[in-house]
């Protein structure tokens, strides 16, 4: 699965039709802005697991350069410290823009009205890798019980924001389902937490697959919000052929092969939704393998202008 911190947009940006603001760093007339695109490891989470550094030299024969994680645990990341990762992606040639820790209540005091030293090493972790966004990809319960908790915590987020920022990077959201289909006061949680949440310090990671199964439209949000969705999980769901994790209706497919119209979304986000990290993301395969199923998602990318 960016604004402010956009590594890559010079400060001095300038006027195009008299309204684009566009970065020095263009390639071309035309093109809007640096995009990439690459692939979340939880894609491939148990070949990362048996063998993290062969896995990710298979990723990057097949040509990804950008990667994302998804295991970060007692302060590394795949069993290796983040110095000693960051070492195993130079050697291969990979950059890992964004990551993803589930931020909770052990990475917050309220009392103190801090973070953590949990939290503050997770960020710490996330610049030495080279990162540029430090992604959330859930919301405890708790934090979203009524409309005052989850304006806390999104000004938690926010926080979160500024902490990231001193190392150059941002904190981000990436949603689930449930931010689709539960509302307080009549308002849909997803809603609230684009409403509460400060564009300049927290981006907002779009899963497009994730939404499908309760209700969500990543096309309708996309051309409702323009500009706001910085990082995409870019997917493509089908019918469940077995119950998956959150119980949903649907499952992850190959790109542009199920019912989530994810060209469209992707061109819409590439347009005008602000989207400059596009990120693949399958967790169901069918008859496919992980890696090849990521072989293939690559090709699809590649076929659609990336």
């Amino acid at each position: 699965m960016q604004t402010s911190r956009r590594s890559f947009l010079k400060k001095s940006a300038f006027a195009v039709a008299g309204t684009a603001m566009l970065s020095n760093e263009l390639l071309a007339a035309g093109k809007r802005k640096k995009e990439i695109f690459g692939i979340q490891l939880y894609t491939v989470r148990d070949d990362m697991k048996k063998d993290p550094s062969g896995t990710l030299k298979q990723l990057a024969d097949m040509g990804y350069k950008y990667v994302e994680h998804a295991n970060y645990v007692n302060r590394k990341f795949y069993g290796y410290s983040a110095a000693e990762f960051k070492k195993v992606l130079d050697g291969l040639g990979l950059i890992m823009r964004s990551g993803h820790t589930v931020m909770n209540a052990a990475h917050w005091d309220d009392a103190k009205n801090d973070f953590t030293d949990i939290w503050k090493n997770t960020v710490e972790d996330a610049a030495i890798c080279g990162q540029k966004f430090v992604i959330s990809p859930w919301l405890d319960k708790k934090w979203y019980a009524t409309t005052d908790t989850t304006k806390h915590y999104m000004d938690v987020f926010n926080k979160s924001g500024e902490l990231c920022n001193k190392s150059g990077m941002k904190f981000g959201y990436h949603n689930h389902n449930f931010e689709f289909n539960t509302k307080l006061d009549g308002v849909l949680l997803y809603d609230l937490i684009l409403q509460y949440t400060d564009p300049k310090l927290v981006a907002q990671q779009i899963d497009i697959g994730n939404m499908y199964g309760a209700g969500g439209r990543a096309y309708d949000i996309i051309k409702a919000h323009p500009g706001r969705f910085e990082l995409m999980h870019v997917k493509d769901e089908i019918a469940a052929t077995k119950k998956g994790e959150m119980d949903d209706a649907f499952e992850s497919t190959i790109l542009g092969t199920g019912v989530v119209g994810t060209k469209a979304i992707v061109d819409l986000a590439r347009k005008s939704g602000g989207t400059t990290d596009f990120i693949i993301e399958q967790e169901s395969y069918q008859n496919l393998t992980p890696l090849e199923a990521s072989k293939q998602d690559y090709v699809i990318m590649k076929q659609w202008g990336f």
